[in-house]
């Protein structure tokens, strides 16, 4: 008897309890608890990476609304899952055995704001796969669906490009450089090696020239003569799984491109005797940078003609007021440009001045 009455007594406190709870309204909660689903941000769709020579960069976007479709401007943590798997024993058909997760500390996003979420990863193992995915979290319990997952193929890196040269041209610098044969632990490759050059223009950031060669030279055209171009170059090793692992930069080399182009050389050169001198004259060089013309001369027994007279634009005539008496000359006239030191054209047929 004493027994049931006790039974009845455990029962009448339960119930008691119970109401209770339901009085404060459930769960804890004054008002009316909000689903989960509100709550939950959206998964991250834009995990990406980013390798170097020292390792890996992992970026993504920071979800700005929750899967309902509602602002999010509290405090985002995330979780970043990662597996390591050696090459030789990959299988593409198994599960990604991925690891417990590392915690990463987030932020909170102003409204109408958007922000980057990063992690560096510098101790990556040689001819292993990688691969990552993120969620982020709102508290301690409440966490998106899985983000995309990114994978690539780490190996040691080649060693950076030697021996950089430039030679500039006319509106063109030419490029070159020793080719890279080993890694930097000094290791051979037998893998393919490209090279990427990268340029700055007075002294600006570096940005990529054209895409990866094969060749250990290039030629950088289209550019403006007179402008300082700083160059680096780059070393990348690719690899079967789409994984491309570059070097560090190589010591940086400037060039700047000059004119180097002279004008054509004058045509219908003539000369003719006069009671001051022998009169040379000819037909004017078409040409947008043309300065002046020189004038050379020399007799029928020298080798080589010598340099007599400048003349400057608009004039195309010259009197040779020293000229010596009693031999046969021979004239050529050359076209020089505004550069300093000038382009000089060829020089132009020999007229003959008889005696």
């Amino acid at each position: 008897m004493i027994r049931h009455r006790g039974q009845f007594l455990k029962l009448i406190l339960a119930q008691a309890a119970l109401a209770f709870l339901l009085s404060l309204g459930g769960c804890g909660f004054k008002d009316k608890p909000v689903p989960p689903y509100q709550l939950i941000p959206q998964a991250v769709t834009d995990l990406q990476y980013q390798l170097n020579d020292k390792g890996a960069t992992l970026l993504w976007s920071y979800p700005t609304t929750t899967v309902a479709g509602s602002d999010i401007t509290d405090t985002i943590t995330f979780d970043l899952y990662q597996a390591v798997v050696p090459v030789d024993s990959y299988c593409k058909t198994c599960p990604i055995p991925f690891n417990e997760p590392l915690s990463l500390p987030g932020g909170a996003l102003a409204p109408g704001g958007s922000k980057t979420g990063t992690h560096q990863l510098t101790v990556l193992q040689p001819r292993h796969l990688y691969f990552f995915k993120v969620r982020s979290k709102r508290g301690w319990w409440i966490e998106s669906q899985d983000s995309n997952v990114v994978s690539f193929l780490w190996n040691t890196p080649p060693m950076a490009p030697e021996g950089l040269t430039a030679v500039s041209g006319d509106t063109k610098n030419t490029l070159r450089w020793n080719s890279v044969n080993r890694h930097q632990d000094a290791t051979p490759m037998t893998e393919p090696v490209r090279y990427q050059l990268y340029r700055s223009v007075d002294g600006a950031s570096f940005a990529k020239v054209g895409e990866p060669v094969s060749a250990t030279n290039y030629t950088d055209t289209g550019l403006e003569n007179g402008k300082t171009y700083s160059y680096q170059v780059q070393a990348l090793n690719a690899y079967a799984q789409g994984t491309v692992v570059s070097s560090s930069m190589s010591a940086s080399v400037d060039a700047s491109p000059q004119d180097r182009t002279p004008p054509l050389p004058p045509g219908n050169v003539q000369g003719i005797r006069t009671d001051v001198g022998i009169k040379v004259f000819w037909d004017h060089v078409k040409a947008t940078d043309l300065a002046g013309y020189r004038v050379y001369r020399r007799s029928e027994g020298e080798a080589q003609a010598r340099f007599v007279g400048e003349i400057k634009l608009p004039y195309n005539m010259f009197i040779d007021t020293r000229a010596p008496q009693g031999v046969s000359l021979l004239y050529s006239v050359t076209s020089i440009d505004t550069r300093d030191p000038a382009n000089e054209s060829a020089k132009s047929p020999e007229v003959n001045v008889a005696n």
